[in-house]
C-alpha cells in the first residue's frame, strides 16, 4: 500500500464531523476577514458589489477545498489572494484591460499602494470603502445598510435588527445601493476638503453601529465579536487623529474607549453575560478608560460626544452603587433633545429607574409599549421585566422576561432572560405563600 502526505490539517477534517468544524472555521475566519478581503479587491476591480461577489467565491472555495487539504496556516492570507487573484483575472477578461492595467497596474502586482500624497490622504483600504459607500449618491440608510454589510460582515437579518426594520426592505436597501455606486462610477478614495466633513455623520454612524453589533450580537451563541469592536476601535481612533478639529469624531472614540474598557468584565468563565451591577470592576481595562477620558476632553456636545459622558460616569464609578444615575438620567434627557428615539428614552427610563424609583420608571415603559419601532425590539420586555419585579410584581415579570426571551436571537441573552423569568416565578411564589400565611 501507498502511504501519500498531505496536509496533516486534512486527517481533522475526515468523517461528517471533521468537515463541519472545517466548514464553521471557514465561516469564523471568512466573517473576520472578509472587510478587508472586500477592501482590498474594491482596490482592484474598483466596484463594491463585484468585490463581495468574488470574496464569496473564495469563501466558496475555501469550503470545497479545506476539508481535502487542511486549513492553512494562515487562512485569512489565503482567503484574500484567492479573492485577488479571481479579480486579476476578471480585469484581465475585459475587453478595457490595457486601459484597466494600467490604472490598477501596482495592485495587480499584489504591491502596496502608493505613499500618501499629502497630509489629509489615507492609507487605509478599510477607511476608502467606508468614505466610498458613504457617498452622497446614495440615502443615509443606503450607506449605513451596505458598509455595516460590507466592512461589518453583518447577514441582512441582523442589519434589519439594528435598524428595526424588515429583512426584505435592508436586502432591497442593499442591492439598489450596490447598483447606484456601479453606475455613478463612484471613485474608491477618501475624499478632501468639505466633502469628507459631509460624509463624515454617515462614516461615524457606521463605525457606531458596527461597535454596537460587536458590544452586544444581535444573534448567534455568543455575546460578543470581539473582531468586529477592535475594527470599530481602530477606525475611531484614525477618524479622531484625522479630523481632529471635529468634536464628534473625538466623541465617539471617547464612547467606544469607555464601552471596550468593559469587555473583559461583560462574561463569565462560560460566556455567559454578566450584568452591570454584577462586574468585576478591577477587570475593566483602565488604560481604554484613560484613553476615552482624554478623548471626551477634546469632545463636543453632540450626540456621541453625550453618550461618551454617561460612559463616563459608569466608568468614574468604583463600585455600582457609587454610579450618578440622577446625572446620566439627566444626560438621557439631553440625547433625547438631540436624537429622539423610543431606544433613547428606553434608556433613560433605566436610569430613572435607579435616580428616583421603579414606578417613576414604570410609566416611561409603559408609553413605549405600542411604539412601532420597538414592536420586535426584546430589551423594551425586559426592561419592563425588571421593574415589575423590583415592585413585587412577579408573575408580570416573568411573562416579560420570557416574551423577552422569544425575542432576542443571541443564545446567551436568552439563557439569561428565561432564568429572570424562573426568578420572578418563583419570588411570586414565596409572595404567595406568605400571603397564605399571614
Amino acid at each position: 500500500m501507498i502511504v501519500t502526505e498531505r496536509n496533516a490539517g486534512a486527517d481533522e477534517a475526515d468523517g461528517p464531523e471533521g468537515a463541519a468544524e472545517t466548514a464553521r472555521t471557514v465561516e469564523t475566519v471568512f466573517r473576520i476577514e472578509s472587510a478587508r478581503i472586500i477592501a482590498g479587491v474594491t482596490r482592484i476591480v474598483r466596484d463594491v458589489g463585484i468585490a463581495e461577489e468574488l470574496a464569496q467565491d473564495a469563501l466558496v472555495a475555501a469550503l470545497e477545498q479545506w476539508p481535502e487539504s487542511g486549513v492553512p496556516d494562515r487562512p485569512g492570507a489565503w482567503l484574500t489572494a484567492t479573492a485577488k487573484h479571481r479579480a486579476i483575472d476578471l480585469v484581465r477578461r475585459r475587453e478595457t484591460y490595457a486601459r484597466k492595467l494600467a490604472e490598477v497596474g501596482r495592485a495587480l502586482e499584489d504591491v502596496p499602494p502608493p505613499e500618501p500624497s499629502g497630509p489629509d490622504d489615507i492609507d487605509d483600504d478599510l477607511l476608502r470603502l467606508i468614505f466610498t459607500v458613504c457617498h452622497p449618491v446614495l440615502s443615509a440608510q443606503a450607506r449605513i445598510a451596505l458598509t455595516l454589510r460590507l466592512l461589518g460582515g453583518l447577514t441582512t437579518p441582523e442589519i434589519a435588527r439594528a435598524f428595526l426594520s424588515t429583512e426584505p426592505t435592508v436586502a432591497q436597501r442593499i442591492v439598489r445601493a450596490k447598483r447606484t455606486l456601479a453606475r455613478a462610477g463612484i471613485p474608491f478614495e477618501v475624499p478632501y476638503g468639505r466633502e469628507r466633513a459631509a460624509r463624515l455623520s454617515s462614516v461615524l454612524e457606521v463605525v457606531y453601529l458596527i461597535f454596537n453589533e460587536g458590544y452586544a450580537a444581535t444573534a448567534g451563541d455568543d455575546l460578543l465579536r470581539p473582531a468586529l469592536c477592535e475594527d470599530a476601535l481602530r477606525l475611531a481612533r484614525v477618524l479622531a487623529s484625522l479630523m481632529p478639529a471635529e468634536p464628534e469624531a473625538h466623541g465617539l472614540a471617547a464612547l467606544l474607549e469607555f464601552q471596550a474598557s468593559r469587555t473583559a468584565a461583560r462574561t463569565g468563565p462560560g460566556g455567559e453575560p454578566v450584568l452591570l451591577a454584577e462586574q468585576n470592576r478591577a477587570r475593566w481595562d483602565r488604560l481604554l478608560i484613560r484613553r476615552g477620558l482624554a478623548a471626551l476632553c477634546r469632545a463636543g456636545t453632540g450626540p456621541y460626544s453625550v453618550q461618551a459622558a454617561i460612559a463616563a460616569c459608569h466608568a468614574r464609578a468604583a463600585r455600582y452603587e457609587d454610579t450618578d444615575w440622577a446625572t446620566i438620567a439627566a444626560l438621557y434627557g439631553r440625547l433625547m433633545a438631540l436624537t429622539p428615539s423610543p431606544v433613547v428614552e428606553l434608556n433613560r427610563a433605566v436610569a430613572l429607574s435607579m435616580a428616583e424609583g421603579p414606578a417613576v420608571a414604570l410609566e416611561v415603559v409603559d408609553a413605549l409599549v405600542a411604539e412601532p419601532a420597538l414592536r420586535g425590539y426584546h430589551l423594551l420586555p425586559s426592561v419592563r421585566g425588571d421593574l415589575l419585579a423590583r415592585l413585587g410584581r412577579g408573575d408580570e415579570a416573568r411573562a416579560e422576561f420570557e416574551r423577552a426571551a422569544g425575542l432576542t436571537r443571541n443564545v446567551r441573552e436568552r439563557v439569561l432572560l428565561l432564568a429572570k423569568a424562573a426568578e420572578a416565578a418563583e419570588a411570586a411564589a414565596a409572595r404567595a405563600d406568605e400571603g397564605e400565611r399571614g
